[in-house]
């Protein structure tokens, strides 16, 4: 039997107790708010970037979108594994995919001024896919923030955190990814916050990131 919308409402509930009791080592905490120029990472539509720029790629299909529902600590009950039976992602899939999503997190927020743009994506190559390593080679590329990115000088360093999941459908789970970044240049030192909806794609042990969005643009 099909489960019902008030199950799937609360399937995702559990979903993400579950992900706090299996992977809580994947979701670093950290302080949110940020500091000096706007120097998050790239995101779709969104200009004010110092790696790349906008990266629309391939969105999930058939999503069912969840409410923002905060962690809590503690281990997946018989009432979690039951409500897997509906979803198409079992809970160590669940933790896998998470694990991908905080790794290309941290890399995508990390650049030198130094380093090229096949540099910079090319670190990422094991978590995301080529379309998206296209797209994010290119922003990263663009005159006008390479130019201001050499000539200040920037360094950053990236960490990030899972805040939620956003949807799920076929092969595809949708997180909320706070982004953090300690930025160098020549005027000292910066940190900058951004809040971003990362797509990961696939199934069991293969999981890459396909799309990244500002959380407030969608992706779902």
């Amino acid at each position: 039997m099909d489960p019902t919308p008030g199950q799937r409402k609360a399937a995702f509930v559990v979903i993400v107790l579950a992900l706090a009791g299996l992977g809580i080592f994947l979701v670093r905490p950290g302080a949110s708010g940020s500091a000096g120029p706007a120097q998050s990472p790239p995101a779709s539509g969104a200009p004010t970037r110092p790696a790349s720029g906008p990266a629309t790629v391939t969105r999930p299909t058939a999503a069912a979108s969840a409410p923002a529902v905060a962690p809590s600590p503690g281990p997946p009950s018989s009432a979690a594994s039951r409500i897997y039976q509906w979803l198409p992602f079992t809970p160590s899939e669940l933790a896998r995919a998470a694990s991908v999503a905080t790794r290309f997190g941290d890399l995508y927020g990390t650049f030198s001024y130094s380093e090229s743009a096949t540099g910079y994506v090319q670190k990422m190559r094991k978590v995301i896919t080529a379309q998206l390593s296209g797209v994010l080679a290119r922003a990263y590329a663009t005159p006008g923030v390479a130019g201001q990115r050499i000539r200040g000088k920037q360094v950053s360093t990236g960490t990030s955190s899972i805040s939620s999941l956003r949807a799920f459908g076929s092969g595809s789970i949708t997180f909320i990814i706070v982004i953090r970044q300690k930025i160098t240049d020549t005027r000292g030192v910066s940190r900058s916050t951004g809040q971003y909806a990362v797509t990961v794609a696939g199934s069991g042990t293969s999981w890459q990131v396909n799309d990244i969005e500002l959380a407030s643009a969608g992706n779902s």
